[in-house]
């Protein structure tokens, strides 16, 4: 198997789109508390993104990979106020009944969340440019997660406003496009078999970030 193939292949087996959490929600088997519980915790993780990558971004040494990455800091926080991801989660949580102070005071994540939440931003802290550009190739994924969960929300879950789902539409192409710039830096970098080594076991680990997060919100909405 060839090292782009190899890193498909760890998302394939431990991407979170497998969790039983993630199975149920894009079922419609959720209860109302269970999702805005979901949208809660997980706020806490897409407050985190902008944080992670410019973190990354400080790691890369040339102009033009900067250039490439600064853009993910203002896919998330905006341009100008009332833009960006965050903004559309928090509009995603306002749909399903959430208030924004609800989301920013942070009270109700649970410790798992923010436990699996600070270890991916170690990792991006700590780790080489090569770990934490390859964790990120979870976004090799997301664009197929977020068709299905906007089939899944629009057909189950009909007391959300569709207008709250517009995070997940953006993420469509946000996703491919990003996936897509992150992976030919991957495959440039890791050139020994240590170095891919360390790819692959960073893109597990982000996986494992995300499952360990459905594992805590499950648990926590039992």
């Amino acid at each position: 198997m060839d090292f782009e193939a190899e890193l498909r292949a760890v998302p394939e087996r431990r991407y979170h789109h497998l969790h039983p959490f993630n199975r149920r929600m894009h079922a419609g088997t959720l209860s109302k508390e269970e999702l805005r519980g979901w949208i809660l915790n997980r706020f806490h993780y897409q407050r985190h993104i902008p944080i992670k990558d410019a973190l990354i971004l400080a790691k890369l040494d040339r102009p033009e990979r900067r250039r490439m990455w600064i853009h993910r800091i203002t896919d998330h926080d905006g341009g100008v106020e009332g833009e960006g991801g965050i903004e559309r989660w928090l509009r995603l949580g306002e749909a399903a009944g959430l208030t924004r102070d609800e989301l920013w005071s942070g009270e109700g994540v649970v410790p798992g969340v923010r436990l699996a939440v600070d270890g991916y931003v170690n990792l991006c802290r700590h780790g080489t440019a090569l770990e934490a550009v390859a964790a990120s190739l979870t976004e090799l994924f997301a664009p197929d997660l977020m068709r299905v969960r906007i089939a899944a929300f629009e057909r189950h879950y009909p007391w959300i406003d569709p207008e709250g789902l517009r995070y997940f539409r953006v993420r469509v192409e946000q996703g491919a496009r990003d996936g897509g710039q992150a992976l030919p830096l991957v495959l440039s970098w890791a050139r020994t078999p240590d170095q891919r080594r360390a790819a692959l076991d960073a893109l597990a680990y982000k996986c494992q970030v995300l499952w360990t997060m459905l594992d805590a919100i499950e648990e926590a909405c039992r």
